[in-house]
């Protein structure tokens, strides 16, 4: 995710975007550019599933209530797991963000996107963001669940 006030994602090479072996931004022709995330991805390598993951710490304890704050933990959450399979933010190659509230959701979105940045980076995959009515932990104001390819 990117502050509005970012260079629009599409701008970049694909080399500056997703610096990265054997994976390919799929962006059909004619299609208008996407803001913080890629309309597909192609990858090869040995595939990382995440299940949700949500603003709490690895002892299960929320710190905050805040949502960009819960979205930073829940981000931090996939890369450690992800790093116990030897990956990087870099490798992952899909989000899908669950969240009680969009209105809250969007509210958050410029330091969301400072989170998202310092977190994971630079990179983009490709994502898909639903409110929902509820998540399992009531305290949790967002879960999110990854796919990551690490390359051969």
């Amino acid at each position: 995710m990117t502050d509005p006030e970012e260079t629009h994602v599409n701008k970049m090479s694909e080399q500056e975007i997703v610096p990265r072996v054997d994976i390919q931004i799929l962006q059909p022709a004619g299609w208008a550019a996407p803001k913080g995330y890629s309309n597909g991805i192609a990858a090869r390598g040995r595939s990382v599933v995440i299940g949700g993951q949500i603003g709490w710490d690895g002892q299960c304890r929320f710190h905050t209530s805040d949502f960009a704050g819960q979205a930073r933990q829940a981000l931090q959450n996939i890369v450690a797991v992800l790093a116990e399979a030897g990956g990087r933010p870099e490798h992952i190659i899909r989000m899908t963000w669950y969240v009680i509230d969009k209105r809250e959701y969007l509210a958050a979105y410029p330091e969301l996107g400072r989170a998202y940045r310092e977190v994971i980076g630079r990179n983009f995959p490709a994502m898909t963001a639903v409110q929902v009515a509820g998540l399992m932990e009531d305290a949790a104001r967002v879960e999110i669940e990854a796919t990551a390819i690490i390359p051969d």
